[in-house]
């Protein structure tokens, strides 16, 4: 039973993968000052790179959980989301509302995908 972690500080690791399963810390965008399209955009990016990292990617995603600041977004965030995702491999998923760890953050999400086979 090996668990790999990555980028790794006190607090979490950014990709922990166990069992060929590879789980995300939450994602935020790049730069909170953009509307909730672009913070779509730049979070889904980052999650694209950690699973690229992780031997994964968004064909093999498991589960995701959406967490946003308010859900008048909801619809703005779903066009970002429905254009990532690749038809047919569709997590489960949840979206939330939540507080956010600050206040111009409107969207982070957090995935859980497979390993891709070898």
């Amino acid at each position: 039973m090996t668990i790999t972690r990555q980028h790794t500080n006190q607090r979490m690791s950014r990709i922990v993968t166990h069992n060929n399963t590879v789980y995300l810390c939450g994602q935020v965008c790049d730069d909170a000052t953009l509307g909730i399209t672009e913070q779509t955009q730049t979070m889904l990016a980052k999650v694209d790179d950690l699973l690229a990292q992780a031997n994964s990617d968004k064909y093999h995603l498991l589960s995701a959980t959406v967490y946003i600041s308010d859900m008048q977004y909801f619809a703005q965030m779903n066009e970002v989301w429905d254009a990532w995702v690749p038809e047919g491999h569709a997590p489960a998923r949840a979206c939330v509302q939540a507080a956010m760890a600050r206040p111009e953050l409107l969207v982070e999400v957090s995935v859980i995908a497979a390993v891709k086979s070898c």
